[in-house]
């Protein structure tokens, strides 16, 4: 049986005037594995980003993440989901807040993140690709492009890895535009704000489905940044103080990882066969800190 959801936005910190000044109510602490199972709920995020986490039309929550996060969640007795939408630039921010519980966005593992949250073992893996107006009038082949050619501007998800990835190119900060949400990636092309919008392989393909005026870079090849091609390991994310949570999440996810419904999920949203095992290539303690 599917578990029962709600769909909300993230609450904003409310703001009283006190006679003896400002004060600011805090959200609660992220609530503990036992107290979650004694409730039967919990409260996830997800950045909207397809395939990876996303609302349906009924506010159900969808996605590899998402997907995965029910039946994970279920197993460890947490049968209702209170799916929480917020941009991906506020994932962390919010877990370490108390805003929400976890996060099912398959955001990638990287040292900086795993300083502020606590990641599961892998759950996905996934390169880079680059969208671009229809016919790539300006014959964009590559992120490296944007460090070499000072005529070209490059969108980026705000707080995603390809941010970190410009910079460490050598993309000067004001040929980089900042967008809030995905959805914005081809309005932002189409306006000239940008010429082209770095995302992750899978993201790229979605966005291309959306509009004839835009499409993916032919032949783009994953970028070499320090000598190693540039691939990311998407995983479920926790507050930091939330290890017994993780840890028995990743007792059924490692078990669930193994079975032909894990594998069928990630497929049935486009991850490919080397997508799927490159999943297991590495765990979280390597990845967190190889950079």
């Amino acid at each position: 049986m599917e578990s029962s959801t709600r769909a909300r936005r993230p609450a904003r910190l409310a703001i009283w005037a006190l006679p003896l000044g400002l004060a600011v109510a805090m959200p609660a602490p992220a609530a503990s594995l036992a107290e979650l199972q004694d409730n039967g709920s919990i409260r996830v995020a997800v950045a909207n980003e397809v395939p990876y986490g996303y609302l349906d039309e009924d506010g159900e929550g969808r996605g590899a993440g998402p997907d995965v996060a029910r039946h994970v969640l279920g197993e460890l007795g947490i049968g209702e989901i209170e799916w929480v939408v917020t941009a991906f630039g506020d994932l962390i921010p919010g877990l370490e807040e108390g805003r929400f519980d976890m996060a099912a966005a398959e955001m990638a593992i990287r040292s900086a993140r795993c300083e502020r949250v606590l990641f599961s073992a892998p759950n996905t893996s996934y390169g880079e690709g680059l969208l671009v107006r229809a016919s790539n009038p300006l014959e964009i082949g590559g992120y490296e492009d944007f460090a070499e050619r000072d005529d070209l501007r490059i969108a980026v998800l705000e707080g995603a890895t390809q941010v970190g990835m410009m910079a460490t190119l050598g993309v000067p900060d004001e040929r980089v535009v900042r967008i809030a949400e995905n959805d914005a990636a081809i309005d932002t092309l189409l306006g000239g704000e940008a010429h082209a919008y770095a995302g992750t392989g899978l993201t790229v393909s979605q966005l291309a489905a959306h509009s004839p005026e835009v499409e993916v870079v032919e032949g783009f090849e994953d970028p070499v940044i320090g000598g190693e091609i540039v691939r990311s390991w998407g995983a479920f994310t926790f507050p930091p103080d939330a290890e017994p949570l993780r840890d028995a999440f990743d007792e059924v996810l490692l078990d669930y990882r193994n079975t032909q419904e894990w594998e069928d999920t990630l497929e049935g949203y486009g991850f490919t066969q080397d997508d799927i095992l490159n999943a297991f290539r590495f765990d979280t303690d390597w990845l967190c800190s190889r950079d």
